[in-house]
């Protein structure tokens, strides 16, 4: 990996992970890029040879670029203004990040870019919300987990999750889309206890009882 010796942007325990799960030399995509500090940190360390950072907002936008001149990269930071991945080209980039989003909303930009489902193409994702509805997701549709690492951040459990796309889908156990990889993991046990009472949560409207009593069922084998 090529370094530099350019000072680079202090990045939360969320977005470095994300950020070490980018894979070296590759063009990446930090979509949805807000204050521009991760974007700018894969170009100060020279982990990526060029960052497309992209918002659909202006004003966010404006700050990646002062952050991007705050750290002397925005010759390898090519900032855009746009929604979800349209403003790339298929081929263009290798390592697609998102942090921050929900899983719902990560899965339609991905859906409204089908060339994101090629061989060499990884997915480094943050989601803000339902993580079992994104690993399910990513599951189905043909990526395999090359990392699933349980982060506490601001005293709330974060899945970071890089995904490599293999073509080969599958249809996940419940349990796993819960937890994924995580219990590999330091953190892995907080992660799972957090997690368990989120799911227990939302059995409770489940109108089917037969699976909210299968699912409970999985809960208390996992809480075991």
């Amino acid at each position: 990996m090529a370094t530099t010796d350019r000072p680079a942007p202090h990045l939360d325990a969320r977005l470095l992970t994300a950020a070490h799960l980018v894979r070296p030399g590759s063009v990446a995509a930090d979509v949805g890029c807000d204050h521009g500090r991760l974007a700018a940190w894969l170009a100060c360390t020279g982990r990526c040879p060029r960052v497309m950072a992209s918002d659909l907002r202006p004003a966010p936008l404006a700050t990646a670029r002062e952050t991007c001149r705050t750290f002397a990269c925005e010759d390898r930071v090519d900032c855009r203004l746009a929604a979800g991945l349209e403003g790339l080209e298929p081929g263009q980039v290798q390592d697609i990040v998102v942090a921050g989003l929900s899983a719902e909303t990560m899965i339609e930009v991905f859906e409204a870019a089908p060339w994101v489902f090629a061989p060499g193409m990884r997915l480094v994702l943050v989601p803000a919300t339902r993580h079992e509805v994104l690993r399910r997701w990513l599951a189905r549709r043909g990526f395999a987990l090359a990392a699933d690492i349980p982060v506490q951040c601001a005293g709330r459990w974060y899945a970071v999750i890089a995904a490599d796309y293999t073509g080969e889908g599958r249809e996940p156990e419940e349990a796993w889309c819960q937890l994924g990889d995580t219990g590999r993991h330091p953190g892995g046990e907080g992660y799972k206890a957090d997690r368990l009472i989120r799911w227990r949560k939302r059995l409770r409207g489940m109108p089917d009882e037969e699976e909210r009593a299968r699912q409970l069922a999985m809960i208390e084998q996992l809480e075991g």
